[in-house]
């Protein structure tokens, strides 16, 4: 298959790479990072593909999309003129989008409300303020999609929760926390109180769902998470003894850091239907343990 990956030097697109070469798939990769914006690439190009995996965007952890909110509503930019791009040049393959579960209304993941999020609680007709700019872009990404499938294109929408792996960049919890235990802290800082839950699913994982999905020709929005609630302090603690090293001064909890919302966990009863996660979250801190 000839393969279009935008994004991929990123940390999700450079795991699609390594997967589709290492099955001899042909892989057309655009990337900011190599000083190609994917805009620029869409205006000049009517190639053909057998698969799209469209992941460009603007990203950071929490301190990016709180202090520079504006930076992430480059990626308006970015899906409008992939899908317009899509449907100008015809293309008849099937395209993976990643929205996020930042799209989720943040109403449901408050300290007094909180529920696993299952993909119906984002109606597009009647649209709840999702999590801060980066989440109203993938909202609007989600939009633009639903036009794009009226024109018949075959878009696949995924909402990842808390992806992880062994090369994620420093900015987000799992890699950090991985780092800072192997550096042997005598303490251990973790944003605010450390209650905050999110969902953890490795990267193979969400490889493996995504083409399932496109298998099974599923045109659905797609969660993509375990369905596991794991707080900040619970993954410290499931660190420590998988390490074996608990640090002599505990955990520090950093009260003045940005924490975002208080509790974001999948539904995955959808996802689960057709395909199961292979790595939990300890074999995933082990394996990330033993790369770092």
């Amino acid at each position: 298959m000839k393969i279009l990956i935008t994004g991929h030097k990123g940390f999700v697109g450079s795991h699609y790479v390594k997967h589709f070469e290492n099955k001899g798939h042909e892989i057309i990769g655009v990337d900011i990072k190599e000083g190609n914006d994917c805009r620029d690439y869409f205006k000049v190009t009517d190639e053909q593909f057998d698969l799209i995996i469209h992941l460009a965007a603007i990203v950071g952890g929490r301190e990016t999309i709180e202090n520079d909110p504006l930076s992430v509503a480059t990626d308006l930019s970015i899906d409008s003129e992939f899908f317009n791009w899509c449907i100008r040049t015809d293309q008849n393959c099937p395209i993976i989008y990643f929205s996020s579960s930042a799209a989720y209304p943040i109403q449901y993941q408050t300290k007094e409300v909180s529920k696993r999020l299952m993909e119906s609680d984002i109606n597009l007709n009647n649209i709840k303020s999702p999590d801060y700019t980066y989440g109203w872009a993938k909202l609007s990404g989600e939009y633009l999609a639903m036009f794009a499938k009226q024109y018949g294109k075959k878009v696949h929408v995924f909402r990842p929760f808390s992806g992880y792996g062994e090369t994620q960049d420093l900015d987000y919890p799992f890699p950090s926390f991985i780092k800072r235990i192997k550096e042997k802290h005598e303490s251990f800082e973790i944003w605010g109180d450390g209650t905050q839950v999110r969902d953890f699913i490795h990267m193979e994982d969400i490889i493996l769902a995504t083409l399932k999905t496109v298998e099974l020709e599923i045109l659905k929005p797609v969660n993509l998470g375990w369905g596991i609630p794991t707080s900040f302090n619970d993954l410290a603690e499931m660190s420590f003894k998988i390490s074996g090293h608990r640090p002599p001064l505990g955990i520090k909890h950093l009260l003045d850091k940005p924490v975002g919302v208080k509790f974001r966990c999948s539904d995955s009863t959808f996802l689960h239907s057709f395909y199961k996660p292979l790595i939990s979250l300890e074999e995933g801190i082990e394996r990330a343990l033993n790369k770092f």
